[in-house]
């Protein structure tokens, strides 16, 4: 079982590949298709190209319309932004007086197309 396979490197995957092809296991791999701008990750791409087969999860996620939650938006100090590095963990839970990790509040929302694309959040 492989989870979070977004941040696996390419390289990885085609380890994974060849250890189900030389080993005769089946593997399992669990992870997000797109990141915060809608672009595929390296590598979920990667495992894409090399999987045997491809089976979608039957998650609803939905936006705070109540529409099903298509994007995944990064939110920076409290506004949706569409640019930057693809991976950046941020404090959400930063305690009085501290200073958040990068300076900055960063979470993620589950957001609809319509929403995500005009930049609207619930709350």
């Amino acid at each position: 079982m492989c989870d979070e396979v977004q941040f696996y490197t390419v390289e990885q995957c085609d380890q994974i590949a060849r250890c189900v092809d030389e080993l005769a296991v089946d593997v399992f791999a669990f992870g997000l298709i797109t990141d915060f701008r809608g672009l595929l990750f390296d590598g979920t791409k990667r495992m894409l190209e090399v999987a045997d087969e491809r089976v979608p999860m039957q998650v609803e996620a939905r936006c705070w319309c109540g529409s099903r939650a298509t994007h995944n938006a990064r939110i920076v100090n409290g506004t949706i932004t569409y640019e930057g590095e693809t991976v950046v963990v941020g404090d959400t839970a930063v305690a009085d007086g501290e200073q958040p990790l990068f300076g900055d509040v960063v979470r993620y929302e589950l957001l609809c197309r319509r929403h995500y694309t005009r930049g609207e959040l619930g709350s």
